[in-house]
């Protein structure tokens, strides 16, 4: 009788099982992948969208009393060729005006802002030298487009009945912006439509020409008393510094009234004797904004417009929008009982943190579901346990993907989950093809003298070679798609990112875990009872 020899193994894919299907390694292996998923999931940054890295800055160069054609001519031309050099660069735009120019500048999308602000202020400080006289020092102002876009928007406003008045708002939600400047990963914060208070000074023009007097003559006197202080420096005898405590000049109407702008035969000239000084809002703030909204008891009747308050909240970059969103609805829920007394009410009008997390969750759903029809599909195909073991491999390679694309620095966002989506039709391809020769092994004439672990070490090592290169030629076709330039390249940079990783981790999960399932859930046929080998026996027995 001949000897039947054992099966060598020829390829990575049998290597793999030979070492995990019985290893105690595999199912702590299982375990930990599955839980750095779940982390992953849970701690990665929720975006709506992917962030795309858009950098630039504007170089404001001041002359006076020059005119927009000097400008052009002799700082915003030579400026545009100099600004040229900086390798990076796409897009160069001057602007010339009266007493000074813009240069706005725009590098290619993905270029580090850190490093493009910085060539940007090297090159105009080298350049100094070469600027002409009269003009002021350079003013460089990066775009920082990372905490230009806010993710959570709020209006304040009067409630039905209140008589808080602007300054009275101003100062409540004032309040708030530096509480709410204080959230973790809150890079800042503004106001929209807020009047401050202010002394308004209404001048008479008749009084003023009766006294030869200047508008600059009266702004002067006061803006004098507003910020001049005494200097002093000295130290006394003992050491000791002395030190002059000046009361605030300007404390009330009466204040402002009487101070003085001119002499006039000898005589004092007061602010009162040639303007009317009253205490209110700046007026001379234009940009008001309104808000209509509808009743909280009636979701259909809208209610009149009212004056309103918007506070913008922007976070920093690659932090989880969802985190900082529900923040900054905790402290102002915190404030909901002093609102209540002051009659203040807010809308949120915008929350990306809360849209960003529907988006995922929603896809999230679709993945679940798209597992629950394969997972269906293969009971009807090769049987419940077989659909049970390839079920498991998909949020294994799952996990994979998602855990490389955290420690990666990637965000949760719409696109990272449409290429998992993409994929996911192609990550259960090797495990099925691993679990479909494994079935096909067990039920093959002979099984009966070779044990369980014989025949899933060489229905895996057979199909390793073909599998390989199949997932191989699918990662190719993504590979190109990271080269693409510009927006669009930027924003769907997560399919060439995550789509090869995930087919990657497709098969070392096959090569690994199908067989080690396999020999724990599935089991050689009862061969005795196979309708084949019932008619051959009756056949032997007729004979």
């Amino acid at each position: 009788m001949k000897e039947k020899t054992e099966y060598q193994v020829t390829d990575y894919a049998g290597k793999f099982a030979k070492g995990f299907i019985r290893s105690p390694l595999t199912a702590v292996l299982g375990t930990f992948l599955l839980l750095m998923g779940y982390i992953a999931l849970e701690v990665m940054p929720r975006e709506e969208d992917p962030q795309i890295a858009i950098s630039g800055g504007a170089v404001v160069v001041v002359m006076p009393g020059a005119s927009p054609k000097e400008i052009e001519n002799i700082i915003i031309n030579p400026l545009e060729r100099k600004l040229r050099e900086v390798k990076g660069i796409e897009h160069v735009y001057g602007m010339a005006m009266e007493n000074f120019g813009v240069v706005n500048v725009m590098y290619y999308i993905g270029e580090n802002r850190e490093d493009s602000n910085l060539k940007l202020y090297d090159k105009v400080m080298q350049n100094m030298d070469l600027m002409p006289k009269g003009v002021m020092q350079p003013l460089i102002k990066p775009f920082d487009i990372d905490i230009d876009i806010p993710i959570v928007t709020i209006a304040f406003y009067p409630r039905e009945g209140s008589e808080v008045g602007d300054v009275a708002l101003f100062d409540m939600v004032r309040k708030i912006q530096q509480k709410i400047n204080a959230v973790d990963n809150v890079a800042k914060t503004t106001l929209k439509g807020a009047h401050k208070a202010q002394y308004n000074v209404q001048v008479d023009m008749g009084k003023l020409s009766a006294y030869h007097l200047s508008m600059g003559q009266l702004m002067k006197a006061i803006q004098s008393v507003a910020v001049d202080v005494p200097d002093v420096k000295g130290r006394t005898k003992q050491s000791s510094l002395v030190i002059f405590g000046v009361k605030n000049a300007i404390e009330s109407i009466e204040d402002v009234g009487n101070v003085i702008v001119a002499q006039y035969m000898g005589s004092p000239i007061y602010l009162k004797d040639v303007a009317t000084v009253t205490n209110g809002i700046d007026f001379q703030n234009f940009q008001g904004a309104m808000i209509k909204y509808k009743a909280e008891d009636n979701a259909t009747q809208m209610l009149p417009k009212k004056k309103q308050i918007t506070m913008t909240v922007a976070k920093l970059a690659s932090t989880n929008a969802v985190f900082v969103s529900e923040d900054v609805v905790e402290v102002l829920k915190s404030y909901e009982e002093e609102f209540a007394k002051a009659g203040v009410g807010y809308i949120i009008t915008r929350n990306y943190g809360h849209r960003a997390n529907e988006a995922v969750n929603e896809l999230m759903h679709h993945l679940v579901i798209t597992i629950i029809i394969i997972a269906v599909m293969l009971i009807f195909a090769l049987g419940w346990r077989e659909s049970l073991i390839v079920t498991f491999t998909v949020p294994a390679i799952l996990a994979i993907t998602l855990f490389t694309a955290y420690i990666t620095g990637q965000t949760m966002n719409r696109i990272t989950l449409f290429a998992l989506l993409l994929s996911l039709g192609l990550l259960v391809d090797a495990a099925i093809i691993v679990i479909e020769n494994i079935h096909r092994h067990l039920h093959s004439h002979g099984v009966d003298d070779r044990t369980m672990d014989e025949l899933l070490i060489e229905a895996t090592d057979e199909i390793g070679a073909p599998t390989n290169v199949a997932t191989l030629a699918i990662i190719l076709t993504m590979v190109p798609m990271a080269f693409v330039g510009g927006m669009m390249g930027s924003f769907m940079k997560p399919i060439p990112y995550n789509v090869p990783v995930a087919l990657i981790a497709s098969l070392f999960v096959a090569y690994i875990f199908t067989p080690y399932l396999s020999a724990r859930l599935l089991h050689k046929p009862d061969h005795c009872c196979h309708p084949d080998a019932e008619s051959s026996s009756s056949k032997k027995g007729e004979k």
